[in-house]
């Protein structure tokens, strides 16, 4: 059999394996509670597999290893940021967003302010972030399926919102749960088993270090592999800073996140879900900047013919002759199908039920209209990205990162933790954050930013969106005190209050 056969029946048992365990999923979901938060019963070691299961994306899987081989080891921020983005949300947001009681990020927005304004805004940005994040999955699938196999770009793509649908029509979150926690140790195993016979090669062969080789046009050469704020291009300092607000900030304002701490019992199982996904996240970005490192070494031809982000998928065959080097690229293929079936499915999950509830739910209700809202929620993506090409996996995901972390991270972290917040100041600081933040993506998307610092300042928006969608709302709320939500108060002490402490109700003040 071919190195392509071998990646076509990889790619299917992952397909086979996703629709049977979200069949067994599909049983368990009869209530509107199901679809959209698993009726709130999942437990914090499942959760965090799931959670890890999503968030480890096509910029994780293929990205990260192919801007360490483009870029060298200052890339090593985006695995960096992407876990620590927990540890920030273990602190400030983890707990008091499960006891909103929420369902979506609209949901919480609205209880909090007492806005049907904010909830819209926020409805819209929910949409915009999860398209934005849908997009590089589906082009990742392509890229994939395409290296391995030599099909068309387009298939991966279709094939990959094919199978997230099935399971998000039947299923909805409690069919995705179990598939994203599944599909978590599929990519751990897929990433570690070929890592661990190229790895012995590399030893064998005399450990060569990188900087020693000649990796071609658009690499790092020589001292630049050791230093972390080095590389090409120019501001190479500010544009790290702000690869870490992004990837720090972001993850709290990301919708399939924040969506999965709704699914858990109470607000002490929201914190432990949050420190066995730390752990769990560590563990697996130990992994792709091997693949980045032993590329420069075994496939420096990708930089030159831009194809950094399939390194991943062609080095066990470049590395190891014959059968076992085919089987081994195979097996990278299912895993990397794997990340773009989980993180799409999540993104589906939440990205329909905003739709389902803001612009269908009067029109259907219920099951019906989070239905209709997945097939919305994946087909503009979808033909977002057949329709775009060109911008790396692991770039895109960023972008979509300082998006959310200008928008959402300000809206929750001032919510939850500041009582004089209004609902005019959280609409202006979201328009301001998010006009600032997709602008800046759009320039950059489009390939029309310009060089020198207004380039690098459109191209990294983040270090400079967030404090100044922070400044907006804060100042702006001061500015309007008689618009605090009447019931500011109680929401707080709701927010902040253990589920174990018995409150009396008729006592909270108002």
């Amino acid at each position: 059999m071919t190195a392509a056969g071998y990646s076509v029946l990889g790619v299917t048992a992952v397909f086979v394996a996703t629709l049977a365990v979200g069949a067994y999923g599909w049983r368990f979901s009869r209530t509107t509670s199901d679809f959209f938060v698993a009726s709130r019963t999942v437990r914090p070691g499942l959760n965090a597999s799931a959670i890890g299961g999503e968030y480890l994306s096509a910029a994780s899987f293929l990205g990260v290893a192919g801007l360490v081989l483009a870029f060298g080891t200052e890339m090593l921020w985006y695995p960096v940021g992407w876990t620590a983005g927990y540890l920030v949300l273990l602190v400030l947001v983890a707990a008091p967003l499960r006891r909103s009681g929420a369902y979506t990020l609209p949901d919480f927005a609205e209880s909090r302010l007492e806005s049907r304004g904010v909830r819209r805004l926020s409805a819209l940005l929910v949409v915009a972030i999860g398209w934005l994040y849908l997009m590089p999955q589906f082009q990742g699938a392509g890229i994939a399926l395409a290296s391995t196999t030599g099909t068309g770009s387009w298939l991966g793509g279709v094939l990959v919102a094919t199978v997230v649908l099935v399971n998000v029509l039947f299923g909805g979150m409690r069919s995705i749960t179990f598939v994203q926690a599944f599909q978590y140790w599929l990519k751990l195993t897929a990433l570690l088993f070929p890592l661990l016979f190229m790895v012995g090669i590399w030893m064998g062969d005399g450990a060569v270090s990188p900087a020693s080789v000649d990796v071609g046009s658009g690499s790092t050469p020589g001292d630049a592999w050791e230093s972390p704020l080095a590389g090409p291009g120019e501001h190479q300092l500010y544009t790290t800073y702000s690869i870490i607000v992004a990837t720090f900030l972001g993850t709290m304002g990301l919708p399939h996140v924040v969506v999965r701490f709704y699914t858990n019992p109470d607000g002490g199982a929201a914190r432990r879900t949050t420190l066995f996904v730390l752990a769990l996240l560590g563990v697996f970005y130990l992994l792709p900047p091997v693949y980045g490192g032993l590329g420069r070494l075994y496939a420096p031809d990708l930089i030159a013919d831009g194809r950094t982000d399939s390194v991943v998928l062609e080095l066990p065959a470049r590395m190891l002759d014959g059968t076992l080097g085919d089987l081994l690229s195979a097996l990278t293929t299912a895993g990397a199908f794997a990340a773009f079936l989980s993180t799409s499915s999540g993104l589906t999950v939440a990205v329909a039920g905003v739709i389902s509830q803001d612009v269908l739910g009067r029109r259907l209700g219920g099951v019906r209209a989070f239905q209709a809202g997945a097939v919305v929620a994946v087909l503009v993506p979808l033909g977002l990205a057949l329709a775009s090409q060109g911008l790396g996996v692991a770039q895109a995901v960023g972008l979509a990162f300082a998006f959310a972390a200008s928008t959402f991270c300000p809206l929750l972290v001032l919510g939850i933790w500041w009582r004089r917040l209004t609902g005019v100041g959280a609409i202006a600081g979201m328009l301001v954050g998010g006009g600032c933040a997709g602008g800046a993506v759009m320039a950059t998307l489009l390939g029309v930013a310009p060089g020198g610092w207004t380039g690098a300042l459109l191209g990294q928006p983040a270090a400079w969106t967030v404090p100044l969608a922070s400044l907006v709302m804060v100042g702006v709320s001061l500015a309007t005190p008689r618009r605090l939500p009447p019931h500011a108060a109680r929401t707080m002490v709701r927010l902040h209050t253990p589920e174990a402490v018995q409150l009396d109700r008729g006592t909270l003040p108002r």
